[in-house]
């Protein structure tokens, strides 16, 4: 009999913490919008800096 009142008090607990689902995130909570400005104009090209994008086997292995 005391196997059984502490599998009751187990369960009670266990169903008193997941016993529902927790609430709905609204989508307009999830999403946030933010204004963005482009980096130097529209038509900005930086020949500089577009070695940072570029990818070459030959040029990682030094050849």
């Amino acid at each position: 009999m005391g196997m059984e009142l502490s599998t009751d008090t187990a369960t009670a607990a266990r169903h008193a913490r997941f016993g529902k689902l927790p609430e709905r995130i609204r989508l307009e909570d999830t999403v946030e919008g933010a204004r963005t400005t482009p980096v130097g104009g529209a038509n900005a090209y930086d020949p500089e800096g577009s070695w940072k994008y570029y990818s070459c086997l030959a040029l990682d292995l030094g050849l």
